[in-house]
Parts: C-alpha cells; structure tokens; sequence
C-alpha cells in the first residue's frame, strides 16, 4: 500500500477494481482550516482514458508489482498489436492506444520491454531511437556539404530528413519523440 501523497508519475495502482497509471501529482495546501489534498491525474490502462481526482494525502491505494517482459512485434490486427513472448510462445493482444505514437515505428520481430502485472500487459516501456533501413533516398546535388539534408524513405514507409551521406541500404537511429534522423548506424 502507498499513500497518496508518496505517488509518483509513472506508478501503477489499483483502485475501484481498474487499474491506472499515475501520469501527474500535485499536493494542494489548504487555506487555514481545510485540510490539504493530492491532485491525481490517472491513465486508465484498459481503456485508455485519463481522469483526475482529488484525495486525502493520507488515503492507502494498492501499489501494483510488475514483472518486466520483452515481447516481439508479430503483426497488428486492426486496432490491435499482436506481440509474443519468445521464451514461452505466448501471445498478447496490445490495444493501440498502449502504443501510443509508437505504431508507426513498429516492424516484424521488434523486441519491445513491457511492464506485465497478473500475465497481462498494462505498460510498454518506448525506446528513445530505433534503427530503420533506409528505403531509398534522393541523390542529392553536386556540391552539397554534409550539412546537407534530403528526403528518405524507410522501411516503415516513414519519411525521415538525413545527412546527404547516407544512401540506401543504409541503417540509421531515428528518435521517437521528434521522429528526426539521430545518426548513422555502423555495423
């Protein structure tokens, strides 16, 4: 059990038998006689919605224990991402919402850390880059400096700016946030 006041973005709780993500807090003093409060903002896991709240710093809630799994990228099912666990083959159906942003990125035997608490997945955990084939790229013009960008297309049919070095073929890091060319991948 935690206490409201000690919650943290990013910890899983259980209350009214649904499970949430703790997204933001806020301990809020009360003026003279009233007592303080902790503002909670909560991502339901199923579902996929936020909701706030307001509690007494002092109220218990269910802190949840999870088990950190990677699972692979198998294929997705309309709204739903099938990912499974190459130790035991087991398979799990991943809401797309849970992915977030991420969808796009994703390509066939992706390894992905999830967060799984009672067998199922509630969290994953996004990785910062990821490398993607290049596809194809323009040739760019004569004279250009390597300060130079171009248009690429990757093995994700995404559209990233690179350095006018890279070509095709190549492997480059791509951040996930800003979905902007990071570097070069050598192997």
């Amino acid at each position: 059990m935690i206490e409201a006041a000690n919650l943290k973005a990013g910890t899983f709780i259980r209350k009214d038998r649904e499970i949430f993500k703790v997204l933001e807090t806020e301990i809020k003093a009360g003026p003279a006689r009233f007592s303080s409060h902790v503002h909670i903002k909560l991502l339901n896991v199923k579902t996929g919605k936020m909701i706030e709240m307001k509690m007494p710093p002092e109220e218990k809630l269910e802190e949840l224990a999870l088990e950190l799994v990677v699972l692979e990228y198998l294929y997705s099912d309309g709204n739903n991402f099938c990912f499974m666990n190459p130790q035991t083959y087991e398979q799990f159906e991943i809401p797309g919402h849970m992915l977030e942003n991420f969808k796009e990125f994703l390509k066939e035997g992706m390894a992905l850390k999830f967060e799984i608490y009672e067998g199922v997945p509630i969290n994953v955990m996004i990785p910062e880059t990821v490398e993607l084939k290049v596809i194809s790229t323009g040739s760019g013009v004569k004279g250009e400096t390597d300060a130079t960008y171009k248009n690429a297309i990757l093995e994700n049919n995404m559209e990233v700016l690179v350095p006018h070095f890279i070509k095709d073929g190549d492997i480059i890091k791509v951040s996930t946030s800003t979905r902007h060319y990071v570097e070069r991948v050598h192997k």
